[in-house]
């Protein structure tokens, strides 16, 4: 079995909860800590807090050691490509590096609008996915970083420091589309499968789309991505892919938490979402047999752990990572 890894999704609405949840995985022996990036939750209503992706992360950075610094994911049409590779840049100094960079095209239309940003059609922000992905590579990596796009352009636009990766920090992209894996081809180092979100919904609020998105469905996007890879010269092998899970876990066979929680991604019973690959559900040994199975069968190793509550986050520090160690 392929080793695998996990990354704590860190709480997103309050900063010192967020700051001893980072601290507490790295304890624990997480591998990684995410948070998205949005102007307000998606997860919520509007009026819901949400903290800004890098400033938090900036603050974890400082107080960790060892965790790796991932964000899931930040949205390329939120700042200018220069001015992301510079805070991407910067983390990476201020993390001794251990930043990854998440990414993608952007989803959430009622931010953006509400935000006065343009939100152009999908084919484009995944073209300016890509164009940004060359501008923030190229100020990672070049003396004198010029470019000419067809959105972005920059000219000897200095970038000093530069990260403390070579030759630069792992890009991880978030998506499933087919445009996004074509670009995944070319610059990913980690792709984060999720369903699609074009509806303007993480799957987290889109039941339809998490059901939709089954084992089978999972593996037919991993094939197509692995076509890419071959296409543009590169062997599956060089790309991590990793996933979300939604974990609800109880030693109590009667513990509602579990069924509460396949029931509102949508799911008929418990059973059925335990097949989810987007869930881990029930027992935590059970779910650690579960996760091995699905880790033999699919490939995907890099797992970002959405705990439900407090027991969940127990269950998977005491339970869950020893399995895997």
């Amino acid at each position: 079995m392929p080793d695998a890894s996990f990354g704590l999704f860190l709480p997103t609405g309050d900063a010192q909860a967020a700051i001893a949840a980072a601290k507490q995985a790295e304890a624990d022996g997480f591998a990684s800590v995410s948070i998205n990036d949005h102007f307000f939750t998606p997860l919520g209503a509007p009026e819901t807090p949400q903290l800004e992706c890098f400033t938090i992360l900036s603050a974890v950075a400082a107080l960790t050691e060892r965790v790796r610094i991932a964000p899931t994911v930040v949205a390329m049409s939120f700042r200018t490509p220069p001015l992301l590779a510079k805070i991407a840049s910067t983390l990476d100094q201020v993390s001794g590096g251990r930043f990854v960079l998440g990414l993608g095209a952007g989803w959430f239309d009622t931010e953006y609008r509400a935000h006065g940003l343009p939100f152009p059609s999908t084919p484009e922000r995944l073209e300016q996915l890509e164009e940004g992905i060359r501008v923030v590579k190229a100020m990672w990596t070049e003396e004198k970083p010029t470019l000419r796009g067809r959105f972005f352009s920059i000219e000897n636009a200095y970038n000093q420091p530069r990260p403390i990766q070579r030759p630069h920090p792992p890009i991880m992209l978030g998506g499933s589309g087919t445009g996004l894996l074509r670009i995944a081809a070319k610059h990913a180092d980690v792709l984060n499968l999720i369903p699609p979100t074009g509806n303007g919904k993480d799957f987290v609020q889109d039941p339809a789309a998490t059901r939709a998105f089954d084992t089978a469905r999972l593996k037919s996007r991993i094939a197509r991505f692995h076509e890419f890879l071959r296409e543009a010269g590169r062997d599956p092998e060089e790309v991590e892919l990793g996933g979300m899970l939604v974990a609800a876990l109880s030693r109590d066979a009667n513990d509602p938490a579990p069924g509460a929680v396949a029931s509102q991604l949508g799911f008929p019973d418990l059973e059925s979402a335990k097949r989810s690959p987007l869930v881990l559900l029930g027992d935590p040994e059970e779910a650690a047999e579960e996760l091995r199975r699905r880790i033999d069968d699919t490939g995907v190793t890099n797992h970002v752990v959405i705990p439900m509550s407090a027991e969940t986050y127990g269950h998977l520090s005491e339970t869950l990572l020893p399995a895997f160690a």
